[in-house]
């Protein structure tokens, strides 16, 4: 078993006053991110937190999010990161599912949970005294460190374990891949309880590189950031990129600005085409929960040659694309099959599930793609029915159980949409039991009460049947078919 120093703790005595973290109000150095966390892990201690406990997290991004994750990693105990944008219900079935012994939420959050007795919100967690508990000084690499709850084709959610090794290795795989200045500053405008605003707060302390912090994205705000020279680095997703481009207008980012982190999804053609023009460094890249962020990224000097390539495995990292049980020739579409230390280990309580997906230490990530002849990655599809909605992950099988559970609905089939503004939204087939009624906004507002805003669907057709194969399996990719043809164009949310 490996074992690391603590990272905060170590990033403290080597670096401690150079800039942690900045919210455009408030700046940190690592020497007051380490106390700041220990006073809160000295706190979390006095509520009853022990090591290797489960403690959920319901935080926006800000400071004290990230100050709290750091004490939960002190006192050794496992951050379980919950989506702020989740319905009390799905977030009640995380919390049931992970067994989490506490949970901490921001003030205005708490609300979420109804009156379960874990709850304890950051205002009355600041007013708790602080225990004398010994913090964890060292780190394992292959314990749990957080974990994330990412909807399986099932439908079902599952909790992704992140190990401290897993961070570690994503954090050396991108620096081998992008390299690391002197004066770099990268700009985290995407939540911290997604894997792509998390590892950029791992890298910064692994790095000791200060991290700027968006509460939420402001596309004008960050190209200010930018263009002042303050940030060197971002992680997008398409729709984000979009707002910044068209809100730059006529201007260009000086040449301290060295790379745009593009996740979430395959990226437009027009958007990378208007990247290049502008000569905004847009490096597209290929990773997931499970990957602990990137595992594939475009190295700087393809960026131009390759525009619309995923890129290569990290140097950590082994991709191959597989199609019936063999490693596909090049061009040949098949499944991505990915390998490395930053890989998940598995799923919470979820042993089938984590034998299913990892086979011989290689993950199958259920994604459809191919490798050119010099084994760059093109993405085809995030899992074949996967949505991309504003770099969210939305699942046709987690919005038709909800669908099925309406008692006047006997079958429902849920497709993506392209729209301008989000990448893709969800459009629902519906067939309504006989004798039975339902409109479009009874279902609807069925959906809103279970499922997040992004994941309900734009639209609802109700048809006579949906499209099934000899085995009765739904043909999802058909669906749209099934739209009028005046309406293919998705409307905006």
């Amino acid at each position: 078993m490996t074992t690391m120093p603590n990272w905060l703790k170590q990033r403290a005595f080597l670096t401690p006053e150079r800039t942690a973290i900045s919210d455009g109000k408030r700046t940190k150095t690592f020497a007051e991110l380490y106390e700041a966390a220990a006073s809160w892990a000295r706190r979390l201690a006095g509520a009853g937190v022990k090591e290797g406990d489960i403690v959920a997290v319901l935080m926006k991004n800000s400071v004290e999010m990230m100050e709290i994750v750091h004490a939960l990693f002190f006192l050794g105990a496992r951050a379980l990161l919950q989506n702020v944008r989740l319905t009390p219900y799905e977030l009640c079935w995380q919390l049931d599912d992970s067994g989490a012994r506490v949970v901490i939420a921001d003030d205005d959050l708490a609300g979420r949970f109804g009156g379960d007795g874990r709850v304890i919100t950051v205002s009355a967690l600041a007013a708790f005294a602080e225990a004398d508990v010994l913090l964890k000084e060292t780190c394992h690499l292959d314990e749990t460190a957080t974990i994330m709850y990412t909807s399986g084709t099932t439908g079902t959610p599952k909790g992704v374990l992140q190990t401290y090794g897993n961070h570690w290795w994503s954090a050396v795989g991108s620096a081998l891949n992008l390299g690391l200045h002197e004066r770099d500053c990268w700009l985290a405008a995407v939540p911290l309880f997604h894997i792509s605003g998390l590892s950029i707060a791992m890298r910064s302390v692994i790095y000791g590189m200060p991290m700027q912090l968006q509460t939420s994205f402001d596309a004008k705000a960050a190209n200010a950031l930018i263009m002042d020279g303050k940030v060197t680095v971002m992680s997008v997703v398409a729709a984000m990129l979009q707002r910044m481009v068209s809100e730059l207008g006529a201007a260009r980012y000086p040449d301290t600005f060295r790379c745009m982190l593009l996740g979430g999804g395959p990226a437009p053609q027009p958007l990378l085409e208007a990247c290049k023009k502008k000569g905004i460094p847009v490096y597209q890249t290929y990773g997931m929960t499970e990957t602990a962020s990137q595992i594939v990224t475009l190295a700087p000097e393809y960026s131009l040659t390759k525009l619309g390539s995923a890129g290569k495995p990290l140097f950590p990292a082994e991709l191959r694309i597989m199609r019936d049980g063999q490693p596909a020739a090049p061009y040949e579409a098949g499944e991505i099959v990915v390998k490395g230390p930053n890989v998940t280990k598995g799923y919470l309580h979820r042993p089938e599930a984590t034998e299913q997906a990892i086979r011989d230490g290689w993950f199958y990530t259920g994604d459809i793609g191919y490798v050119d002849e010099e084994g760059f990655l093109y993405v085809l599809d995030r899992r074949s029915d996967l949505i991309i909605s504003g770099g969210e992950n939305v699942y046709p099988a987690e919005i038709e159980a909800v669908l099925l559970a309406h008692p006047a609905v006997e079958e429902a089939g849920v497709t993506g949409v392209e729209d301008e503004t989000w990448g893709q939204v969800p459009y629902a087939f519906v067939k309504l039991k006989q004798g039975a009624a339902a409109d479009e906004d009874e279902l609807k507002q069925f959906c809103r009460r279970r499922l997040a805003t992004y994941k309900v669907p734009a639209r609802m057709y109700f048809v006579p049947a949906l499209p099934r194969n000899a085995a009765q399996k739904l043909l999802r990719r058909e669906l749209k078919t099934l739209i009028p043809e005046a309406e293919q164009r998705a409307p905006r949310r």
